[in-house]
């Protein structure tokens, strides 16, 4: 029941949920009180607008994303860990497993085992079942890398957990298995924040290798290129808008998580 809470109600408090809300409202007020309806639609329009913007998603991301930047050359460890939600199973008509935005989580692993970053990986992730189905993500993450050249005695899979807390208990469990004291720690940058409290706070000695970065450090551009990028982040964009729910998610998380004693 907790997994499926924590997906629908979060739904009603992200930029979209929360306008369409607002326009129910709206509706519901043109019945008896239509002038009181624009305040709802006002609201709709301005939280849409604002969720939309380049301005404010940059905003949101980078404050997450950039929590736990490199200071340099990741060192070497006894595992490295890689969290799910970054690949879709191969149900038809998908010819394969294929990989989502958080995709890099995968490619990133497989390229810091092949530079004898540690010399196992740990593959955490089930699937939820009325959740498109499919193979346990660490089935399919195995699959990719697999091809990529790990072979699989170097692979340790976690099938069952649903979240990213079951994703550090069951890792942690496996450490104990395994005799592992140290691991790289690699998901999603602006996922790195609230993965690494939970992880802590179980005692494993992880070491953050985020990856899946969407803001970067750019050079100031030049006075007309300036001109063009300000106005292109002022409007409403659905990607932006997508990067929006997506930091708002992981505060979200965050806030239930220190409620739970997870963080």
């Amino acid at each position: 029941m907790f997994i499926f809470l924590s997906k629908l109600l979060p739904l009603f408090f992200y930029p979209l949920g929360f306008s369409c809300i607002l326009l129910i409202v709206a509706l519901l007020l043109m019945w008896k009180r239509p002038r009181l309806a624009a305040i709802p639609i006002s609201l709709a329009l301005v939280i849409l607008l604002l969720s939309s913007s380049a301005w404010v998603s940059d905003w949101l991301v980078r404050s997450l994303e950039f929590q736990n930047l490199p200071s340099g050359e990741l060192p070497k460890a006894e595992a490295i860990v890689v969290l799910g939600g970054a690949t879709e199973s191969q149900v038809p008509p998908r010819p394969w497993v294929e990989l989502r935005d958080e995709g890099d989580r995968v490619l990133y692993a497989g390229k810091l085992y092949r530079e004898g970053k540690a010399p196992r990986l740990i593959l955490s992730g089930g699937r939820i079942e009325w959740n498109r189905g499919g193979n346990p993500e660490s089935a399919d993450m195995a699959m990719l890398l697999e091809t990529m050249g790990v072979p699989k005695s170097a692979i340790l899979e976690d099938p069952n957990s649903l979240n990213t807390r079951e994703n550090a208990m069951n890792v942690k469990q496996i450490m104990a298995t395994q005799n592992i004291r140290q691991v790289l720690l690699v998901t999603s940058a602006m996922h790195m924040p609230r993965s690494l409290k939970i992880f802590r706070k179980l005692g494993v000695n992880a070491i953050a290798a985020p990856t899946d970065f969407t803001a970067l450090h750019l050079d100031r551009p030049d006075a007309q290129g300036s001109v063009a990028l300000n106005t292109l982040n002022t409007l409403p964009d659905a990607e932006q808008l997508k990067r929006t729910t997506r930091a708002l998610k992981e505060y979200v998380g965050i806030v239930v998580y220190w409620l739970r004693g997870w963080v």
